[in-house]
């Protein structure tokens, strides 16, 4: 039941309890009980809502940005994960295999505002070895989710 519970909230975490119990075809005591558990369990981590920005007026640039560096002993990836992601700007960071160590999602105001991080905060750091900073220049589709709008074909129709 868990699994098909994540499937579920995973697309659509504002479904109704009693809407998702009568999909699984279970109470809705077990499915809130259930629920209850993976959270406690750190299993459900939270609730977010997808947010197109782009079609706002706010401004938002958004980096990816790779990391190299050297763990210390004793210290690990984790303490080093750990430092960074205390960072408000940082929305997200992942230990990686290949040419780098970690690849840490950022978002500023303004792209002077990503570099001053990097700068500043990054790179000064005593186990960063080296940084490569991506602006996201468009987002074309989001956890799952399309985010552009489908083009019209807009040529006309020749027939003979």
């Amino acid at each position: 039941m868990r699994e098909k519970i994540l499937a579920i909230i995973e697309k659509n975490s504002r479904i109704d309890l009693k809407d998702l119990a009568v999909l699984l075809g279970e109470s809705e005591a077990a499915i809130a009980n259930e629920i209850a558990e993976m959270e406690k369990a750190h299993i459900i981590c939270g609730y977010h809502t997808l947010i197109n920005w782009d079609n706002t007026s706010d401004e938002k640039v958004v980096a990816l940005i790779e990391v190299k560096v050297t763990p210390q002993r004793g210290m690990g990836f984790d303490k080093i994960a750990e430092r960074i992601y205390q960072y408000s700007e940082v929305n997200a960071v992942y230990l990686m295999s290949g040419a780098f160590d970690f690849t840490v999602f950022i978002e500023g105001k303004t792209m002077r505002a990503v570099a001053q991080f990097v700068s500043e905060k990054l790179s000064p750091m005593e186990s960063v070895l080296s940084t490569a900073t991506h602006f996201v220049l468009k987002k074309y589709k989001d956890h799952g989710t399309v985010l552009a709008e489908e083009t019209q074909d807009e040529r006309m129709l020749i027939t003979p």
